[in-house]
């Protein structure tokens, strides 16, 4: 057996062992990360040395890189907690604790006190394995700091005593020597002084964290509480999230909201097209060119431009308010699931004013349920309740279905950041469950656009902070010859396929369509998701993608 082969075996392997453990950590309800369960994940991770956190394996260098991503998907001020709590939707809002919102996930964050911190699951079981994969990370990276800021007889260093006096400069809004402030942290952290500068700037264009020197030092400290005074880190769960997941509590609610809307509306029996995507290109693409007439845009990708730059805060806002006057019906989340949904009504909409080419269709006239990008196993939650009838005291009614259209963002195998991936199949990770289907989208679709094509199988990976190269390798290059990979797809196909193959709720012949573009290459160095958020190369391949999926529905 040649060494990858054997590296793919041991990741896999890893990568179950890691999901059984934190299936039982969550149904015992508490562990303590510093002890035996948690030093269970912690191996685990070390064995698989995820591509997201390049440097987890370096006992001496704490990753910086991966500290990032993980602070943005964690809410503010964690770093400073003993006690992570996972909880459901418990009332805390309601309360009058103030919600903390990470930057980059979808989660209800409450500060209790110094040492608590609790979240909301409110997503599935992917959202509890991402946050406790974050959470073993840091952990990780904890010791690091740890062993810098103590010497040999366990005293503080002098470097550690030099950031602490930075750190509560800074909480005081007191100037400091940034030079020799550097030095200090980098010596704390085990990186250079350069290295240590570009993530402190990194760090500080990040809205959503704390400062770079802040975030180290209490992650240190708590670890160094913990050595020293024997105060324990510890994450639990609540008995009401025990209770909830996997029982569609949220799905269920969010779903009957919209259906609620189409009924009083009168449009249960109107032809609908589903789309799982962003909520701004296709209200952009659709009501764009009218809304903004003085503009003068003649081509997709200058309104796509235009709206996605820092300075279209009016424009966008001009966009919504037509929108909302031309057929746009929003239903914000009240259910927990964290997705806004938009129904727009084509009957209302001159498609043939904008220079698209889009025409305006011929009969009945569709309406499109846009909703939000789902995470993980909820998109199986969601689209599993939103196809089945919907049901009052004196109706049963199963919607109109037409088409179900998935635009998202994923890794890519072979190409660069902005290509487009076709699947042609969902190859679930871990399972023996594979989804083949027809595509409506080809790759002939997206041929003369100046962005690189790939067409094929994709794997639905069980967390993208959990991929390491030989596994993907192990996909790409064997006879599955996987182009990417992604986090829904074989939860929306599952859906899918049961609400028509076996309910029966929608038609057999519901046209499917995905198209993915890449928001990273996790198998070359410095294209990984914590390298960078893809930024204006994804504007392109956003709004193709949408154009293309508006064409197919007006077409059918």
């Amino acid at each position: 057996m040649n060494y990858s082969k054997q590296r793919s075996r041991e990741s896999r392997a890893a990568i179950e062992r890691l999901y059984i453990t934190m299936r039982h950590l969550f149904i015992r309800g508490s562990y303590k990360p510093m002890g035996v369960s948690g030093q269970s994940l912690i191996e685990a991770l070390h064995i698989l040395k995820p591509e997201i956190y390049g440097a987890i394996d370096d006992g001496e260098r704490v990753d910086m890189e991966g500290l990032l991503y993980v602070a943005e998907r964690l809410p503010k001020g964690i770093e400073e907690c003993r006690f992570i709590q996972l909880v459901a939707r418990e009332g805390f809002e309601e309360a009058g604790h103030s919600v903390i919102m990470p930057m980059k996930r979808r989660r209800n964050c409450y500060r209790i006190d110094n040492d608590r911190m609790y979240v909301e699951m409110s997503r599935g079981r992917s959202d509890i394995y991402d946050i406790l994969t974050h959470l073993t990370y840091l952990y990780i990276e904890a010791e690091k700091i740890r062993a810098h800021a103590m010497d040999l007889k366990d005293r503080p260093t002098d470097n550690w005593m030099r950031l602490s006096e930075v750190v509560e400069f800074q909480e005081n809004e007191q100037s400091f020597d940034e030079k020799r402030a550097l030095v200090y942290l980098s010596n704390v952290l085990g990186r250079t002084v350069e290295e240590t500068r570009q993530a402190v700037e990194r760090f500080e264009r990040s809205p959503g964290c704390n400062s770079l020197y802040h975030f180290a030092y209490w992650l240190g400290k708590v670890a160094i509480d913990e050595y020293v005074n024997d105060n324990r880190r510890e994450v639990m769960v609540s008995a009401k999230l025990k209770d909830v997941v996997g029982h569609h509590i949220y799905g269920e609610k969010w779903a009957y909201a919209i259906k609620d809307v189409m009924a009083q509306n009168d449009w249960l029996e109107r032809p609908v097209h589903i789309i799982s995507a962003n909520l701004h290109s296709f209200l952009n693409t659709l009501y764009g060119f009218q809304a903004l007439p003085d503009k003068q845009f003649t081509k997709l990708e200058e309104l796509a431009v235009h709206t996605s730059s820092r300075e279209a805060v009016d424009s966008n806002r001009a966009i919504r308010e037509y929108a909302l006057e031309n057929g746009l019906t929003e239903i914000r989340d009240r259910s927990g699931t964290n997705l806004t949904v938009q129904l727009i009504d084509l009957e209302k909409i001159d498609l043939e004013s904008s220079p698209l080419g889009l025409q305006n269709p011929e009969g009945e006239k569709p309406l499109l349920l846009v909703m939000d990008y789902a995470f993980g196993e909820q998109a199986y939650e969601c689209m599993d309740e939103l196809l089945k009838p919907f049901e009052s005291e004196n109706l049963s009614q199963s919607l109109n279905v037409k088409s179900v259209s998935v635009m998202g963002k994923a890794g890519i195998l072979e190409g660069n950041k902005g290509d487009l991936m076709i699947p042609t199949a969902h190859i679930f990770e871990g399972t023996a469950d594979n989804y083949p289907f027809e595509n409506d989208l080809s790759r002939d679709d997206f041929k003369d656009i100046g962005l690189g094509v790939y067409e094929g199988p994709m794997i639905t990976v069980l967390g993208t902070s959990l991929q390491n190269r030989d596994v993907l390798h192990h996909f790409q290059t064997s006879t599955w010859n996987a182009i990417g990979l992604e986090m829904e797809g074989a939860h929306y196909q599952k859906a899918i396929q049961s609400a028509a193959r076996i309910r029966k709720s929608i038609a057999a012949d519901v046209k499917v369509r995905y198209a993915y573009y890449a928001s990273d290459n996790p198998l070359v160095t410095g294209s990984t998701l914590s390298s960078g958020s893809l930024g204006a190369e994804g504007v392109r391949p956003t709004y193709w993608i949408s154009l293309r999926i508006l064409q197919k529905i007006l077409s059918q």
